[in-house]
């Protein structure tokens, strides 16, 4: 019954009644073998859903798939076909078809928890017919790690306030390794669209843009504690894989540059607000260690001259932002002369990775 007011009420605010609430981009690149248990997780949102499947020129069935659902949900699914362009190019894609009041990005092998989703939903209509208006709204995330029977959750509760409309001001203490990622938000579609966001094609790791630049242009937040978006860890072709990431340093690197010169040119935004400052800094700060971990990983004298080379550049875009980085506690480590100072990162980061299992 609060669910069927709370829809009218959403529909009434707005004047029609084909509004939708939340968009929801899924970027697919030869998806065939997971993108149905995405799509099928997502479709018990209703018609309050704009599912947008987002065929990155996959040359499997993938797209096959997308015009099925489509077929079978023509008021919930999109299918969009486009040439390769890489997950951030597919992200883009489906912001540009987005018409929901929110956008969430659902990679296509991870899926959503059914009550969460719909309390998120619930949640979402009742800010609108409020009338308030929201930036972003945060909830859990748990790593499906294949193997293991204990799942780790990325929880926020003591970082920030609960059920309630909050700003940057109430924002509490995160812990290293606690960020708020791709899988943990919601962002108001318009936001993203005023605010600019165009994540850079064939480059993987552009989700660390995507949940960084929109951050100065955030002024409210909602922390729902549900452990709502299902993160599968386990292919070995997987971007987070160890392997997979040293192969595709550059890529990280490019990433971690386009986030420094982020900060550097809007640095007079960003630094207006101390908390805001202070996250946005320290994520600045656990990418530029993994790129440099993951350098140092790779064992080659190649790969440590881009580690010397990255942070030199960090150095000529801007003296403080390179002192707040290299000799905080993270990039102190990561940092430490000779090859028994690299032995010690590569322990360290070892310790790391066990712990927040981000790969």
């Amino acid at each position: 019954m609060v669910r069927c007011v709370a829809r009218r009420e959403f529909q009434e605010r707005y004047g029609y009644k084909t509004m939708k609430l939340l968009s929801v981009a899924i970027p697919c690149y030869n998806s065939q073998e997971y993108m149905r248990k995405c799509i099928d997780s997502l479709l018990i949102g209703g018609e309050d859903v704009e599912i947008l499947v987002v065929d990155d020129g996959s040359s499997d069935k993938t797209a096959e798939i997308a015009d099925e659902y489509e077929a079978r949900y023509p008021t919930v699914v999109k299918a969009i076909h486009k040439v390769n362009g890489g997950h951030g190019s597919a992200v883009n894609e489906g912001l540009a078809h987005a018409t929901g009041l929110y956008f969430k990005v659902v990679d296509s092998d991870d899926w959503v928890k059914d009550s969460a989703y719909l309390k998120i939903l619930d949640t979402l209509r009742e800010i609108i017919a409020d009338g308030s208006v929201l930036d972003m709204l945060i909830s859990n995330f748990v790593y499906e790690k294949e193997g293991e029977k204990k799942h780790k959750v990325m929880k926020y509760r003591h970082a920030l306030p609960q059920d309630k409309i909050f700003g940057w001001n109430e924002v509490k203490h995160f812990r290293k390794g606690q960020y708020i990622l791709m899988h943990s938000v919601i962002f108001r579609t318009k936001l993203l669209k005023e605010c600019g966001l165009k994540l850079p094609e064939h480059t993987f790791y552009v989700d660390n843009i995507f949940v960084f630049e929109p951050l100065p242009f955030v002024k409210n937040m909602y922390y729902l504690d549900v452990n709502f978006y299902r993160y599968y860890i386990g292919r070995e072709d997987q971007s987070v894989n160890e392997n997979v990431m040293i192969g595709r340093i550059d890529q990280q690197i490019k990433v971690n540059k386009i986030m420094v010169d982020y900060f550097v040119e809007n640095k007079a935004k960003i630094c207006s607000g101390r908390k805001l400052k202070n996250y946005m800094l320290n994520y600045l700060e656990i990418i530029t260690v993994i790129s440099s971990i993951m350098l140092i990983r790779s064992g080659t004298e190649e790969n440590f001259k881009k580690k010397v080379e990255l942070w030199k550049y960090i150095k000529q875009k801007d003296m403080g932002l390179y002192m707040r980085l290299r000799y905080g506690v993270l990039g102190n480590s990561m940092n430490l002369p000779g090859k028994g100072g690299r032995k010690i990162s590569v322990e360290g980061y070892k310790i790391c990775r066990r712990f927040f299992k981000f790969n």
